[in-house]
This record gives structure tokens, sequence and C-alpha cells, in this order.
């Protein structure tokens, strides 16, 4: 495992990317950084799975992260919080993620958005 501080900057970039308009709206990108068992309480209050999400695509929105932290909870599991700022709606969500690492790369298996 990385050393916290660059591990932390790694998965900050995870997710910044899939913030990012380009990976939003590629599939085949977008599906590179989520687990096949990955599963999302969306901010709307919907659950969601990588199917639907790979499937259906993203809201392209302009968004900025802000306040990211990680928490190291096995060698090959990590916590990370975040708030975010949709500028479109002119929402803030807090945000959670738990990426495992999976073949030597970091795959996201869970989200959740909470509206604040």
């Amino acid at each position: 495992m990385k050393n916290t501080n660059s591990l932390k900057e790694h998965l900050y970039q995870l997710e910044r990317q899939l913030l990012q308009p380009e990976i939003r709206t590629s599939p085949e990108e977008f599906s590179k950084l989520l687990a096949d068992e990955f599963f999302e309480f969306g901010s709307s209050g919907k659950v969601w799975f990588k199917k639907d999400m790979v499937s259906s695509g993203l809201t392209v929105r302009e968004m900025t992260l802000h306040h990211f932290e990680v928490n190291v909870l096995a060698p090959d599991v990590v916590l990370a919080t975040y708030r975010v700022v949709d500028e479109a709606r002119k929402m803030n969500t807090l945000r959670s993620s738990i990426w495992k690492q999976k073949d030597g790369k970091w795959q996201m298996v869970f989200h959740q958005g909470t509206p604040t």
C-alpha cells in the first residue's frame, strides 16, 4: 500500500476523474473506475448499480470537490470523504466512497451523496 499522503492524492485524482465530463460520458473509462459490485445511494435517494450507470450515463455538471480525506479501513480498502459543490444546481453534498484495491488498481465499490 502507498503511504497515506500519496494514497490520498491518488484517490483524490480518481474521485476528480469521476466528476470530469470526458469520463462521465465515456462508458469505457467510467467502467474502469467502478468495481463490478459497485452501488450508490444517490443524493436523489435512488439506489444505482454499475450496470445502470454505465448503460444510462451520468449527467455532466460543473462540480468542484473539496475537503477530501481518507481513512484506511484495511490494507486494500479505503473510505474517502469529501464535499462537492454542484454549480449548476447550486447544491452542496457530503460524499463518501469506499475504494478497494484489486489486481493493483483502485476501484470504487460504494458511493453515497447526501445533500446539505
